[in-house]
């Protein structure tokens, strides 16, 4: 079934929606909306990935935490060093960190909270997936920020999906 339906309740979602956007109940938006709705997971299914295997969900919880908290910590190290830009500009770096997470629902992951947490934005990731680029709000040891970033984010993440 799942051959042939990969996706039943976006099917659904997708037919509920063909017929909101139409505005009609007729049989043939009906038929061409189950048509859509049908077909387009279907075609789609080869391109989703396999779904994430989680080693250990006691690591994901601890890092769930630790993300929440580095979030408000970061936010207000952000706020600071804005309120005292005038006295003292932020020093904003790109960073290059080597990675030694391979597993593409890790990296995605890892993606999420480099967006998430305040100062850090994901730049660039190299195309053999061997290091990222990575712009801080204000850097003042490379060489630390590498090490905590590979301690706090990266060493759970390769835990929890590999």
């Amino acid at each position: 079934m799942k051959r042939w339906f990969p996706s039943l309740l976006l099917s659904a979602a997708l037919w509920a929606l063909w017929l909101v956007l139409n505005d009609s109940l007729a049989p043939d938006q009906v038929l061409l909306g189950l048509f859509v709705g049908l077909l387009a997971p279907l075609l789609a299914a080869p391109l989703r990935p396999r779904g994430a295997r989680l080693h250990r969900p006691l690591v994901l919880a601890r890092l769930i935490l630790r993300v929440g908290g580095d979030v408000v910590l970061s936010a207000l190290e952000v706020a600071r060093g804005v309120l005292r830009a005038g006295r003292r500009p932020p020093r904003g770096a790109f960073v290059q960190v080597p990675l030694d997470l391979r597993d593409a629902h890790g990296l995605a992951a890892l993606a999420i909270i480099t967006a998430v947490v305040p100062g850090t934005v994901w730049f660039e990731l190299a195309a053999d997936r061997s290091k990222l680029m990575i712009h801080v709000f204000d850097l003042a040891d490379e060489a630390a920020f590498i090490a905590s970033y590979k301690a706090r984010y990266e060493l759970p993440l390769k835990e929890i999906f590999e």
